[in-house]
């Protein structure tokens, strides 16, 4: 038993299975393409809606503020995150194989753990594409409703539970109480403002069974035309990419540009408020603006040239961003005080607004609807192909892994990561969201650092068109580095992470286990 879990693939086993006709993918990526890939799925909701609350924090939540430190934080998540970075691109420039790091713990750690960090990947990829899905929603609607004067209705742009949150100060309540409170509301026997913090919302919106009906339809509707253009062609969802990536980053060195003759060195004061624990607490949570390097490595199969572009895509992309990331945090710091930031859903529109700066703010809002969908995008794209390498592999069922006869683009996996995405993001609150999307790549990278360490053991012999340096130190600063980060998150984040690892074992043990193809008699 204990050797069919920890049975693994060899180099040249991964190498042919991405060469059987079957699921041959188009090779059509270069550098560039790949680059922008990284900085499409880097530079997304994160920059434009967390640096607010991680340099603000929230005490009502034990999350302490970082202040103008978030800068700090900003240069030591980057720093692991280029620990991991080197680690990914020297497995990606010797495995050139779709599945990231699912693929290369298949190749070093087993399958039992091959199959985990997959599982987990649906954290990364499809979860966070939830979270990146909701703000796109919140912007858009935003951006309509300030720029073409249309107003969507509040109830198709929340979700169920947010639009029922309690008011500051009211009683607390179970949901049967709360649905009997809006009632009460609605025919005016209850003050619904003093009760409900989105009563403008739920007042409006229909009910059924006393319950109203709030669905987020703007993250369906991007979502649906996003899974699209993922099904036909790698080709096509890079070009639009790069276009979006272009105007993103443009929009962000004009807020750079821009902002910097208002800041006040007056608000960089105190520089870290709350210490080592705000400039920790800051990074747990600026981390997510920082995760999708490593989606590059999902388009392995579709490069031309993956032992020396797929490193150059991911480093680049991760070094680009992080620059604009600090230049930015060291710019909102000083033009607002980072104590009223707090709560505030878009930071970068809301500074400019109080310098009587509308016209960039809307422009800003703009940037952040094409950031968002850049990021929705590349994500949609790298889940599908963690879903193909897994069906392959013989540990999900053979329909996963459906390459598209025209389009070559695993067809079936992108429909499904669509309906994953767009399901949980008209329903469900962005912050736990982010919070289980955090875990989810933290546990994978580290996984790939101790991968790095282990292929070098065993086969020091192969071919390594990237090398990471000093592997034996950096590899283990970036697994501690992600232990640390990890260590920001609440408790509860934690425990729905191993819930949803539980589940995942399951699923292994009553199909993957028995159906692997590496325990097949005639496995290559």
């Amino acid at each position: 038993m204990l050797t069919r879990l920890f049975r693994t693939k060899t180099l040249e086993q991964l190498r042919a299975s991405a060469e059987e006709p079957e699921h041959q993918l188009k090779k059509n990526l270069g550098v560039f393409e790949l680059t922008t890939f990284g900085i499409g799925a880097i530079i997304g909701a994160g920059i434009f809606s967390s640096i607010g609350t991680a340099a603000a924090g929230n005490m009502a939540d034990g999350r302490l503020p970082a202040g103008p430190g978030l800068v700090l934080s900003i240069l030591i998540v980057a720093l692991i995150c280029g620990f991991t970075a080197l680690a990914y691109a020297e497995l990606a420039s010797m495995i050139p194989v779709s599945g990231s790091a699912y693929t290369y713990a298949y190749a070093t750690l087993g399958e039992l753990m091959a199959w985990i960090i997959g599982w987990d990947l649906l954290l990364e990829y499809a979860i966070s594409n939830v979270a990146v899905a909701i703000s796109w929603g919140d912007y858009a609607r935003s951006f309509f409703s300030t720029v073409f004067h249309v107003d969507i209705p509040g109830w198709l742009g929340m979700d169920p539970r947010s639009a029922l949150k309690l008011a500051e100060g009211a009683p607390a309540m179970d949901l049967a109480a709360k649905l009997q409170a809006l009632a009460q509301a609605k025919a005016g026997l209850v003050h619904g403002a003093a009760t409900f913090l989105n009563w403008e919302v739920i007042r409006t919106a229909p009910t059924v069974a006393g319950f109203p009906i709030t669905i987020n339809l703007l993250a369906v509707v991007i979502t649906t035309l996003i899974t699209w253009l993922c099904y036909i062609g790698i080709k096509e969802s890079a070009r639009v990419n790069s276009v979006m990536v272009i105007i993103k980053v443009a929009i962000l060195l004009a807020v750079v540009g821009l902002g910097i003759r208002f800041v006040s060195p007056d608000n960089w004061h105190p520089f870290v408020p709350h210490g080592w624990r705000g400039i920790q607490a800051g990074a747990a949570i600026i981390f997510f603006a920082f995760i999708g390097f490593d989606a590059v490595s999902t388009t392995a199969e579709e490069c031309r040239n993956p032992g020396k572009d797929l490193p150059r895509g991911i480093l680049w992309s991760l070094l680009i961003c992080t620059v604009i990331y600090a230049a930015v945090a060291l710019v909102v710091t000083g033009m607002l005080h980072y104590t009223k930031l707090g709560g505030i859903a878009d930071p970068l529109a809301y500074i400019f607004t109080e310098h009587k700066m509308g016209g960039i703010a809307a422009v800003i809002s703009f940037g952040a609807v094409i950031a968002t969908t850049a990021a929705l995008l590349v994500y949609q794209v790298g889940q599908p192909r963690i879903f193909m390498s897994m069906s392959r592999d013989g540990l999900l069922a053979p329909w996963f892994g459906k390459v598209h006869d025209k389009f070559k683009t695993p067809s079936h996996a992108t429909v499904l990561t669509g309906f994953l995405v767009a399901i949980p993001a008209a329903l469900l609150n962005i912050d736990e969201v982010v919070e289980l999307a955090n875990i989810g790549t933290l546990f994978a990278f580290v996984i790939v650092c101790v991968a790095v360490l282990v292929l070098r053991k065993r086969r020091p012999e192969a071919p390594r068109k990237f090398l990471m340096p000093f592997a034996w130190i950096i590899a283990p600063l970036g697994i501690l580095g992600c232990v640390w980060i990890a260590r920001g998150l609440p408790a509860i984040t934690w425990y729905r992470f191993f819930a949803w690892l539980a589940i995942g074992l399951v699923v292994y043990f009553f199909y993957g286990s028995r159906k692997s193809r590496l325990g097949m008699p005639t496995a290559s």
